[in-house]
């Protein structure tokens, strides 16, 4: 319970870092031009912090906890976050007037390196402090 508890407060800091340079930073203003009049003046903090909160625990359950290296779990977060995000970008652009495949493909490339990092860094820590590193080659 200790160890997943440490890899759920691991791989949310590394996922919360990075969605937030990514959002906050780096992407911002390329949101809104691919997005124009669908994005709010500000976000919605209570879904968005559901979303943080769900799909860092489906990481951990899916990713962090049943892999057996931190390449597993980067790899395997990779996985994750192409599916997820590949759900949510290509239902919207399937449906959606303005979702343009230039958004839908760099939205889905960012879910795929962010949970690959994210699921690595909560592996890692979680072996580190709890003190049953399992690095075996996959």
């Amino acid at each position: 319970m200790k160890k997943t508890l440490i890899a759920y407060v691991a791989t949310l800091a590394a996922f919360l870092v990075l969605d937030g340079l990514w959002l906050g930073v780096l992407m911002a203003s390329t949101y809104r031009e691919l997005l124009g009049s669908l994005m709010l003046e500000q976000p919605l903090w209570a879904p968005a912090a559901l979303f943080y909160l769900l799909y860092v625990a489906g990481c951990v359950v899916f990713v962090v906890m049943p892999a057996r290296s931190w390449p597993h779990a980067a790899r395997l977060g990779a996985l994750l976050g192409a599916v997820a995000y590949g759900t949510y970008d290509l239902s919207n652009w399937a449906t959606l007037q303005g979702w343009s495949a230039r958004l839908a493909l760099m939205d889905m490339a960012w879910g795929a390196a962010a949970t690959c990092i994210a699921c690595g860094t909560g592996f890692l820590v979680a072996n580190r402090l709890s003190g049953s590193i399992r690095d075996r080659p996959v």
